[in-house]
């Protein structure tokens, strides 16, 4: 049977994946906030996701319909305080780990984490931890989730109590 999630839930998700998409395409591609939000927004960026198949082989998939504010609120949030949320991700991070050294995706996923974390308070921060790990586990298949999970953790028992 299905799990029931209900559409404003399904529209947060797949604006949590996008803003870390477009956190990602900020930092490596030099394009403007108000460009990469745009063309999120519009349907130009963002509109599908690499899945496997069944076969082996890949395909393009339509991702859900997004909350748009939310988006927004994320990817200019974690523009604005990139250079703290960084510092603050640093003082986490442990056994010579740096954010700097991370891959980039896994950077955007952090940088976004960690904003949302500290930022929103009407979502309870197990339900955005779960977004992140479970996002950790569709683009990294090591030991990436795991940290994700211990870091996100950790991060919102020291915030949020």
């Amino acid at each position: 049977m299905a799990k029931f999630v209900s559409e404003k839930i399904r529209m947060k998700s797949s604006a949590r994946l996008a803003a870390v998409q477009a956190t990602y395409m900020i930092a490596f591609s030099q394009l403007p906030v108000d460009e990469v939000i745009k063309d999120f927004v519009n349907g130009e960026v963002g509109r599908y996701v690499i899945a496997d198949k069944d076969d082996g082989g890949e395909e393009a998939v339509a991702v859900e319909p997004m909350d748009a504010k939310y988006f927004e609120k994320l990817v200019r949030g974690v523009h604005a305080d990139k250079e703290q949320l960084e510092k603050s991700l640093n003082l986490f991070l442990t056994g010579g780990r740096s954010l700097e050294r991370c891959d980039g995706t896994l950077k955007a996923l952090l940088l976004c984490a960690m904003y949302e974390i500290a930022n929103t308070r009407d979502i309870d921060a197990k339900v955005i931890i779960q977004e992140y790990v479970d996002m950790a586990y569709a683009f990294f298949s090591k030991n990436e989730p795991k940290m994700v999970n211990a870091l996100l953790d950790q991060i919102a028992k020291q915030i949020r109590e």
